[in-house]
């Protein structure tokens, strides 16, 4: 058999697609049209209708309900956000510890939901274990440990070599940090599980309705327009595609292979029982899930960025990236030199210049918008949808803000990128000079991070 190459990801491989929902059918009204039919806007539109079920919530999606990053993500559901550290520089330390606090609980939220609404999602809270495997490797992990605990994370552990093949079995593995808040799950059955229970409370989504066009209290299709009070920019890695945004998020490319179901014996070489999301302290960094049906999926950067801001059609990958992604697998489990991979894909995350989530309501405009998750959005969206669940009641009613309306991202104003062929430069530039120094890392040639990288980190503007 084969490597299937593409076809949106493994999780629709596995899980296939929803039945078609039909696009607009011509111009209509609502009291929030939501664009973007992924884990941020189908979050947005389950929140806003729970709380206020009389709204009329419209979801538009150009393509069908997950057919972006929310269908194609690693499936971990943990506790990060992007920008943490340039939150407390803007806006103090207890301000980003608050920020923090609201992601750990959001993981527990996200599996709440799922329970209530009977989303199987195959979740498996087994908490994020994040590997190193060299010197350097290992001095930036008790860096990242004594962060995490500084903001606010008390019940994370630092491993040693022995305790970490205690979890799982890594080949060169020194060292490791575990964090109770994260879980595994399936990307496509959450989404699809999602999608159903916001149209049981009455939400109404258009697929096959891209949007071309945002503008106040409007969102423009070439089917018709739909005119709201309120129209919440959901689109992620996809923004750029929309008139006048080509700058404002850069769609940054990830890929991720499946293996074939490995036997038991193979399982039992590698341990892994505590089905922990699998992360590294490389650079280039790698990410990776024990799936439900006995996979290793496992993801990488590949070819960073496509000039012009495109995207991909179907997920399809290079042979270069799956050989890649399959030399990491192999580099962890030696043991799996034979195994087969029986699927690869591809798929684009927002990444704005600051490299800093945000969600934000123009209350003069009615236009909100919510994402830059920069790879961390399973959970995130759902912290930004119950953010902007706030922000729109907060507007229209007295209650003042909220604990979430009050968070450091709220409203967080960031410039666009460069224009081409700059913004193509300096993305393939940094992601060499990340490649070239984990590979002088892993050959031991220091004890600390490689200055290129930290050149790179700066380039970058993280």
């Amino acid at each position: 058999m084969s490597t299937i190459n593409g076809g949106i990801s493994f999780w629709y491989a596995r899980e296939g697609a929803a039945a078609p929902r039909e696009p607009l059918p011509g111009d209509l009204t609502a009291d929030v049209c939501v664009v973007g039919g992924g884990y941020t806007g189908l979050w947005t539109a389950y929140y806003l209708k729970k709380a206020a079920p009389f709204l009329n919530v419209v979801v538009l999606e150009a393509k069908f309900c997950g057919y972006g990053a929310s269908g194609r993500n690693g499936g971990w559901l943990y506790n990060g956000i992007a920008g943490r550290d340039r939150y407390a520089k803007l806006h103090g330390h207890e301000a980003a510890v608050r920020l923090q606090h609201a992601m750990n609980e959001t993981v527990g939220e996200v599996i709440d939901v799922c329970a209530a609404e009977g989303i199987d999602a195959d979740l498996h809270r087994g908490g994020v274990l994040e590997v190193a495997t060299t010197p350097a490797q290992l001095a930036r992990l008790k860096e990242f440990h004594a962060a995490e605990l500084a903001f606010g994370e008390r019940d994370r552990e630092l491993y040693g070599a022995r305790e970490t093949a205690g979890r799982v079995r890594i080949a060169g593995a020194v060292g490791s940090s575990w964090t109770p808040h994260g879980a595994r799950l399936h990307p496509v059955k959450l989404v699809k599980g999602l999608a159903d229970a916001v149209e049981a409370l009455g939400v109404t989504i258009h697929e096959s309705t891209p949007v071309t066009e945002i503008r106040p209290k409007h969102a423009v299709t070439p089917y018709g327009t739909v005119r709201a009070p309120y129209v919440l920019r959901c689109t992620e890695g996809f923004t750029a595609s929309l008139a006048g945004q080509r700058r404002t998020w850069l769609p940054m490319n990830s890929s991720m292979v499946a293996t074939e179901p490995l036997t038991e014996a193979q399982w039992e070489s590698i341990g892994w029982n505590g089905l922990e999301t699998l992360g590294d302290m490389a650079h280039a960094y790698m990410y990776a899930q024990r799936t439900a049906d006995g996979r290793i999926a496992l993801g990488g950067r590949g070819v960073p960025y496509r000039f012009g801001s495109k995207t991909d059609n179907d997920g399809r990958t290079q042979a270069r990236t799956i050989e890649a992604l399959r030399e990491i697998l192999v580099r962890f489990f030696p043991q799996l030199a034979g195994v087969r991979i029986d699927h690869a894909w591809s798929g684009v995350l927002g990444v704005p210049r600051d490299w800093c989530a945000t969600v934000t309501l123009d209350r003069s405009t009615g236009l909100g918008w919510a994402g830059g998750y920069v790879g961390s959005g399973v959970a995130t969206t759902n912290l930004a949808a119950r953010t902007l669940r706030d922000l729109i009641q907060q507007d229209s009613t007295p209650s003042g803000p909220t604990p979430l309306t009050t968070l450091p991202w709220v409203n967080h104003k960031v410039r666009k990128w460069e224009p081409e062929p700059l913004r193509w430069v300096g993305v393939q530039t940094m992601y060499a000079a990340f490649r070239g120094a984990d590979r002088r890392e892993s050959a031991g040639r220091t004890a600390h991070t490689d200055p290129v990288a930290t050149w790179a980190n700066r380039l970058s503007g993280r």
